[in-house]
């Protein structure tokens, strides 16, 4: 009896959270994306976990990051996520990117695999970094020298700026591109085929 109410415990854990957590905090992967800690702990997030899933040459693209909210705070060319310094790009573990077929992001060639999307954030323009490295906390002070040297490579996008602000950190794919909105800004990264 109790072989069975395990797996029914698992995947109870798996329709409330959207991933089947370990309850010893140790990092889960998901369909290309790692979360730590147990199902309770994650649903307790202050900034949920959320993805976005797109179509590129007739495979399934996968984004998973975590929405940080605004709560009256000023926060991108603010303290918590200044200009010109590296960002996670969202919240707790890096975004990370799955793509089961080469793309490119940005103009910039990424074979299949899992990677994490940093960027750097800047008044005009925001440099998007893909990361090969993708199992380390997500906050910049992670951001090692030997995280680093696994970057694929670094592309520019322009910033839209928007007139009303968008409290909770949204991404969305729209007309080739990986559209990013919080607070009065907006990223288009496009991503297309890699051939």
């Amino acid at each position: 009896m109790r072989w069975l109410s395990l797996p029914l415990t698992l995947l109870v854990l798996t329709v409330t959270t959207g991933v089947a957590a370990p309850h010893d905090g140790t990092p889960i992967q998901e369909t290309g994306c790692i979360y730590r800690g147990s199902a309770e702990a994650l649903a307790n997030r202050a900034s949920p976990l959320d993805s976005v899933s797109f179509d590129i040459a007739g495979h399934t693209v996968k984004v998973c990051y975590g929405r940080p909210s605004l709560r009256g705070r000023a926060m991108l060319g603010g303290p918590s996520v200044p200009f010109g310094r590296i960002w996670r790009t969202g919240a707790n573990e890096p975004t990370m990117l799955h793509t089961p077929t080469a793309v490119r992001i940005a103009g910039v060639l990424v074979p299949a695999g899992t990677y994490s999307l940093y960027t750097v954030p800047g008044e005009r323009a925001w440099e998007v970094i893909v990361n090969r490295s993708y199992s380390q906390w997500g906050h910049e002070s992670q951001y090692t020298p030997e995280v680093a040297a696994q970057e694929v490579d670094r592309a520019a996008v322009p910033v839209e700026t928007l007139a009303e602000p968008i409290e909770t950190l949204t991404m969305r794919f729209e007309d080739g591109h990986l559209v990013m909105e919080w607070e009065h800004i907006r990223i288009r990264i496009p991503i297309t085929p890699g051939s």
